[in-house]
């Protein structure tokens, strides 16, 4: 299976530049399987149902959120109606609106599981066990029986901790992917068991920014210790950021995998060369 990954999505540039070349993305990669990170892609906190419509219909077959699942209000209500959308199995002690992980028809009769776990270092609210949270889904649903790929994505401020949680899911994913931090790491690599791993997939969102918010404000902050305004999100060319996977649908194990950097800024990368669209302004 060929399967893609795509990010934190980062305010208004972040969903031009996935309305503009996710459509193009699935026809020139044959793509089976498509997962984006939205959960900041409303004004960089949060995620509106509106927003989340873009993203399914410019290509996601499944929206995964994070510690700002919420903050748009409208999403608590919206969440138990879109099965396509899914917030973090560890969200909160007591039960969340939504669920956590859920199973999805792929092309050519295929099924793929789609989970998301929060991690506990340096986050602020008091999460459940991300490991003890995953255990049950991942023994339920190996890659290669009920599941033809499994994808886990990793929502975690530290390295250590996403890296150890990767550790953890070898073997019994697909695919093992951080986000969070918004800033795409250089050690993609398939695991000794076979999983795909990445410990972040970056941000979809314009990168002349301070993780993808203007820069004049969190620097007037570092500097002077002292806010004067609100955060908002960088609005110059996005780069599209995540990673790309190829798998044995009849074990579930990563045969290849490539991060995917496309747009904007940064260094190109991909399976293969692509010519993104210009972004909607």
């Amino acid at each position: 299976m060929r399967l893609l990954y795509l990010g934190d999505v980062m305010g208004r540039a972040g969903r031009a530049a996935v309305a503009a070349t996710l459509p193009r993305l699935r026809a020139a990669w044959a793509l089976d399987f498509v997962v984006v990170n939205g959960e900041n892609a409303t004004g960089g906190m949060g995620l509106s149902p509106d927003h989340a419509k873009l993203l399914l219909d410019a290509g996601a077959d499944c929206l995964t959120l994070g510690d700002h699942a919420f903050d748009q209000r409208p999403m608590a209500e919206f969440i138990e109606r879109e099965p396509r959308i899914l917030r973090p199995i560890n969200f909160a002690k007591t039960a969340a609106p939504g669920r956590g992980h859920a199973v999805f028809d792929a092309p050519g009769g295929r099924r793929v599981l789609v989970a998301q776990v929060l991690g506990q270092v340096f986050m602020k609210r008091p999460f459940d066990d991300p490991f003890s949270a995953l255990e049950p889904v991942l023994r339920a649903h190996p890659p290669g029986g009920m599941v033809q790929a499994a994808i886990i994505d990793l929502h975690a401020e530290a390295t250590s901790e996403k890296m150890a949680l990767g550790h953890w899911c070898d073997g019994r994913a697909s695919l093992a992917v951080g986000t969070h931090t918004h800033i795409p790491t250089g050690d993609a690599q398939i695991l000794p068991g076979g999983t795909a791993y990445l410990t972040d997939a970056g941000m979809c969102g314009d990168y002349d920014s301070v993780i993808g918010m203007a820069k004049a404000e969190p620097m007037r902050r570092f500097v002077t210790g002292i806010g004067k305004a609100r955060f908002e999100p960088a609005s110059g060319a996005a780069t599209l950021c995540g990673v790309y996977v190829e798998t044995d649908p009849a074990t579930g194990r990563a045969a290849r995998v490539v991060p995917v950097r496309i747009g904007g800024r940064l260094a190109q990368s991909g399976p293969a060369p692509f010519d993104p669209p210009e972004a909607a302004p």
